[in-house]
């Protein structure tokens, strides 16, 4: 009796032994592979560049160095905003970057990062992965070759900083602003002149008076390049991206030859730099607003209502033509202005609400 028990234990677990030796040696077996990922980033650049290098790191430790990924800095392996372009052509294998930089390959990609008046990043997160926009995103991507992650956002961005207070829309007619993308075109439906210069060059511009004012990302990043030495008034809130989603673009043909192993690392690891992105950004925002107003004194500014509502108003013909493409485009769109619609309905009742009834005068945590 004994030996039988003793024989019986020992085949059992050499079956479940067996079965691990089998499971594991896929994953033992399974031959290295690189990828190149374009980056639109200076290399370890705050929030962005250190997320690419963080993105390429998470992933190399899931496979367990299965699969790596060469991030390379912007302008390395395609010049900046061509980005897609390369992927799309084979020529790299995926993309670090916002979407809303290939406008020119079709205006539907913006929606993707973020467009004027649009989606907070919570509601863009949800939008995607649950209310209809992962779909019309993969028909998009389907024509150029490309699936599309998200893999972070900025949240929250301010108005900018303006050398003239803008009491009314008079005031901000006739403005010459730095400012990129659809924002952009707002600000030239409301008679201002939008200039898209990259962030190293706004200090330069508003120092010699060759603009009135510049929209960058928000107080962590804009602290970082000193905009409070050249700019007068800190606005806000901001209209142009109210939570910029970084995209991961897999080029399609790459996508569909990784293993369904390193397809959910890839997933996965994504979705790490999307939560991780936007928490990094919400920490340092506080912390550098604090920074800007106490220290630096910086003087903050809320948009009237008859300037947001005039930015609201352009912003909708804006974001109508954005998606009046082709077929796709007018999916992506309706799909999107869905989701906006009831969206808008519950932050109203939820975030909105709670964020009003928080500033009201009473004590809270105090003796």
């Amino acid at each position: 009796m004994i030996r039988r028990d003793f024989l019986k234990k020992l085949s059992v677990a050499g079956l479940a032994g067996g079965v691990a030796s089998t499971l594991a040696a896929p994953a033992l077996a399974q031959s290295s592979r690189e990828l190149r990922m374009l980056t639109a980033w200076p290399r370890n650049s705050p929030g962005f560049g250190t997320s690419a290098t963080r993105f390429a790191g998470r992933v190399a430790a899931m496979s367990a160095g299965t699969l790596t990924i060469r991030v390379l800095q912007a302008g390395d392996g395609a010049p900046v905003f061509k980005e897609l372009e390369k992927v799309s052509a084979g020529e790299a294998d995926m993309y670090h970057s916002f979407d809303s930089y290939y406008q020119s390959s079709s205006k539907a990609f913006n929606f993707f990062t973020g467009v004027p008046f649009g989606l907070n990043a919570a509601e863009q997160t949800a939008w995607i992965r649950f209310g209809g926009g992962r779909e019309v995103w993969d028909e998009l991507g389907q024509k150029f070759g490309i699936k599309g992650f998200m893999a972070g956002s900025t949240g929250m961005q301010m108005g900018g900083w303006y050398n003239k207070e803008v009491r009314s829309l008079s005031d901000y007619k006739g403005l010459q602003i730095a400012i990129r993308g659809l924002g952009g075109d707002v600000v030239r439906k409301l008679g201002g002149t939008a200039l898209p210069l990259a962030g190293n060059e706004i200090f330069s511009a508003m120092q010699q008076g060759i603009i009135d004012a510049a929209e960058w990302f928000g107080p962590w990043l804009d602290l970082s390049y000193g905009f409070y030495k050249v700019g007068k008034y800190y606005y806000y809130p901001g209209f142009q991206e109210p939570g910029a989603n970084v995209t991961l673009g897999v080029g399609l043909k790459i996508w569909e030859s990784l293993s369904s192993e390193h397809k959910a690392i890839i997933e996965c690891a994504a979705d790490g730099e999307n939560e991780a992105v936007l928490a990094e950004f919400n920490a340092k925002n506080t912390e550098a607003l604090n920074i800007l107003t106490t220290k630096h004194k910086v003087v903050l500014r809320r948009f009237g209502d008859e300037v947001m509502r005039a930015l609201g108003e352009a912003s909708g013909d804006i974001v109508a033509d954005a998606g009046s493409g082709d077929a796709t485009a007018k999916k992506v769109y309706e799909s999107f202005m869905k989701y906006r619609k009831s969206s808008v309905v519950w932050t109203k009742v939820t975030d909105q609400a709670y964020g009003e009834a928080r500033l009201l005068p009473f004590r809270y945590g105090k003796p």
